[in-house]
C-alpha cells in the first residue's frame, strides 16, 4: 500500500512539474530573480546608511565630550589658581568620567567604522554580481526569444506545430468525408442504374423503364430499316437511268 501511494505521489509530482514547466516563462523568472537581487542590494545600502548615521551621531557626541573636557580642564586650572583645590578636584573627577565615556564612544565608533567597511565591501561585491546577472539575464532572454521564434518558424514550415497539426487533421477529415461522400454517390448511381433502388422522383416503376427501353430500341430498329429501304430504292433508280 505504501509503495502504491509513493508511486501515485511521484506521478502527481511529475504531472505538476510538467504543468509548471509549461506555465513558466523564463523571461519572467529571470526578471523576478533580478528584482529580488536588487531588493537585497537596496537593503544592504540602507544598512550602510544606518551604520553611517549611527557613527555620525557618536562622532557628534565625541565632539561634545571633547569640548566638555577642554572646559573642565580650564575650570580646574582656574579653581586651583584661585586656591579652590576642592573645586579643581571636582572638575578633574568629572573630566575623568567624561574621558571614560569618550573612550567608550571611540570604541563604538571604531566598531561601526569596521562594520561600515565590511558592508561597503559586501555592497560592492553584491553590486558586481547583480550587474553580471543582469547582463547574463538579458543574454539568456535574447537567446530564448530567438530560439522560440526559430521553433515557431520551424513548426510553421514543417507543420508540426499544434495549430498546424489541427489544420492537418481538419484537412484529413475533410478528405475522408469527401471520399466517403463520393463513394456513396457512386454506389447510389450504380444501384439506381441496376434497378436495385427505385427512383422516387418519377412515377415509373422499374418494369415501366425496361419496357420503355425495349420500345425505344424497337423504334430505332424500325427507323433504321426504313432508312435502309429508302436508300436502297434510290440506288435502284440511279441504276435504271441510261
Amino acid at each position: 500500500m505504501a509503495g502504491l501511494m509513493s508511486r501515485a505521489s511521484l506521478v502527481v509530482k511529475s504531472k505538476f512539474s510538467k504543468l509548471l514547466d509549461r506555465a513558466e516563462d523564463p523571461a519572467e523568472t529571470l526578471d523576478y530573480s533580478y528584482e529580488k537581487q536588487l531588493e537585497l542590494l537596496q537593503n544592504v545600502k540602507r544598512g550602510i546608511a544606518d551604520v553611517v548615521t549611527a557613527k555620525k551621531r557618536l562622532e557628534l557626541q565625541e565632539q561634545q565630550l571633547q569640548q566638555s573636557l577642554v572646559k573642565l580642564d580650564a575650570q580646574a586650572r582656574e579653581a586651583l589658581a584661585a586656591g579652590r583645590e576642592d573645586l579643581a578636584r571636582q572638575a578633574l573627577e568629572r573630566k575623568s568620567g567624561l574621558q571614560q565615556q569618550l573612550q567608550s564612544l571611540d570604541q563604538q565608533t571604531q566598531g561601526l567604522q569596521q562594520q561600515q567597511e565590511k558592508l561597503v565591501a559586501s555592497e560592492k561585491a553584491l553590486s558586481a554580481k547583480v550587474e553580471a546577472f543582469r547582463t547574463q539575464k538579458e543574454t539568456i532572454k535574447a537567446q530564448y526569444s530567438a530560439a522560440e521564434a526559430q521553433v515557431r518558424i520551424g513548426e510553421a514550415a514543417t507543420g508540426i506545430g499544434e495549430q498546424m497539426a489541427d489544420t492537418g487533421l481538419a484537412i484529413q477529415r475533410a478528405k475522408d468525408k469527401t471520399e466517403s461522400m463520393q463513394a456513396r454517390a457512386s454506389a447510389i448511381d450504380e444501384l439506381t442504374t441496376s434497378g436495385a433502388l427505385e427512383d422516387f422522383t418519377t412515377d415509373q416503376t422499374q418494369l415501366d423503364r425496361e419496357l420503355g427501353a425495349i420500345a425505344s430500341q424497337s423504334q430505332v430498329d424500325r427507323e433504321l430499316e426504313q432508312m435502309k429501304a429508302e436508300l436502297g430504292t434510290g440506288e435502284e433508280k440511279k441504276e435504271l437511268q441510261p
